[in-house]
């Protein structure tokens, strides 16, 4: 199975990677949505997030940058293999000029937060969001580093969530975890710069 995915991304021209990942973000967005509806209890999707909270900056950057440092010390002591998703992160930020990188940063962590935070765990609570979130990235499924690496992530920015009650803390902390590291792929695969995409 992780091999027909990897072989799955490989096959992946660059505009169907990105319509794929763009859809996927819209569905997740759509999903909320829809969701928003027809659970019980009202969700004012726009009410959970306070982008004048403190927290967003003395909470959601530099929890995000120590998930960006931890992840980096782990890389450095762990084999490469813990780290293979199939390619897909590589393939997704490799080429991207930075301005790219900080926009899919920005709607992953903007679609994902409202659907998993905002109303996943506001309706079902931490545990069953984590979860979801978790599964929900099934290319780390084939991993079992990167699966547990992904369940403590989800927990974290779950904990955060319940603690902060603002989704723009959570969504700074994810936006700036996937940002970082979306860079440090560009240059790790050689293809740094300013540069537009290939």
């Amino acid at each position: 199975m992780k091999n027909k995915h990897k072989e799955l991304i490989g096959q992946l021209t660059d505009k169907e990677l990105l319509f794929h990942l763009y859809a996927t973000q819209l569905f997740l967005l759509a999903i909320s949505l829809v969701l928003s509806m027809v659970l019980p209890g009202k969700t004012r999707i726009l009410g959970l997030f306070d982008w004048g909270d403190k927290a967003v900056i003395t909470i959601g950057i530099p929890a995000g940058l120590a998930i960006v440092i931890l992840d980096l010390i782990l890389m450095k002591i762990l084999p490469p293999s813990y780290f293979d998703d199939g390619g897909l992160n590589d393939k997704i930020f490799s080429g991207r000029s930075l301005p790219h990188i900080v926009f899919i940063a920005g709607v992953v962590a903007v679609s994902e937060e409202i659907l998993f935070r905002g109303i996943i765990q506001e309706k079902t609570g931490l545990f069953i969001a984590s979860i979801i979130f978790a599964v929900i990235h099934y290319r780390y499924l084939f991993n079992w580093f990167l699966f547990l690496n992904i369940v403590v992530l989800s927990f974290f920015i779950g904990a955060i969530y319940y603690w902060t009650g603002n989704l723009a803390v959570t969504v700074t902390m994810h936006f700036v975890i996937d940002c970082f590291l979306g860079m440090i792929l560009k240059v790790k695969n050689g293809k740094g710069g300013l540069g537009n995409e290939s």
